[in-house]
């Protein structure tokens, strides 16, 4: 899995009000970002070939054109089940700043935002697409590797739906910076493990429930 290099909105947040997030362009910083996990992709993959899911946005589109996997790449699939959650359709800047600090104090899975998703709406469509990858992976001919090239909030999920962790231990996670991978490796008990954790913001543990939570004060 990879999120997109550094997007114009990562930049400068006032572009959502002008562009629709989908359209949202990388800046040169975020294509210098692919390019380098594109090398480092590389050196991974070992020169065997990979199938590639990729969020219909532009700036996925970019990442992936400026990973410069194209020898190595079986196919590519777009897969809208991928993409960012969805806030608005044109974020009024005020609004969504609000909106923030209500879903801080109220929980990032189950808040919803107007005019929007939760995160446990997007929880439900990566599970939707889950069951279409496990197809995908029982075709005899299907290539060795699979790259995911998505969002930072999509990827947690991903990973939560994948590993089976709690709510509470999802809201500890800090998204993966720009053009981080982050790698599904199969061990030798033929399961997988995350190579690489994600930053928490808080110490939890992955079974964690909401018994656990600090009290909330009203």
């Amino acid at each position: 899995m990879i999120r997109h290099g550094q997007s114009a909105a990562n930049a400068d947040t006032s572009i959502y009000n002008r562009v629709p997030d989908y359209r949202i362009p990388l800046t040169e910083l975020g294509i210098e970002q692919a390019r380098a996990a594109g090398e480092a992709l590389r050196r991974k993959l070992d020169g065997e070939p990979v199938c590639v899911y990729v969020s219909p946005y532009l700036r996925a589109y970019q990442t992936l054109e400026a990973l410069n996997l194209d020898s190595l790449t079986e196919r590519v699939i777009e897969e809208p089940r991928l993409r960012e959650q969805d806030w608005a359709n044109f974020q009024i800047a005020g609004d969504i700043g609000d909106q923030k600090e209500l879903r801080n104090l109220y929980g990032h899975f189950f808040y919803r935002f107007r005019e929007g998703e939760s995160g446990s709406d997007v929880y439900d469509r990566i599970s939707s697409f889950m069951e279409t990858l496990y197809r995908h992976w029982e075709k005899p001919d299907y290539a060795p590797n699979t790259l995911l090239v998505t969002h930072g909030l999509t990827m947690r999920l991903f990973c939560m739906r994948w590993f089976h962790w709690s709510v509470e231990y999802f809201e500890s996670l800090n998204n993966p910076g720009n053009a981080e991978l982050r790698t599904l490796v199969r061990n030798d008990q033929d399961k997988y493990d995350l190579d690489t954790p994600f930053s928490q913001w808080v110490q939890r543990s992955t079974d964690e429930t909401v018994l656990n939570a600090p009290p909330m004060v009203f």
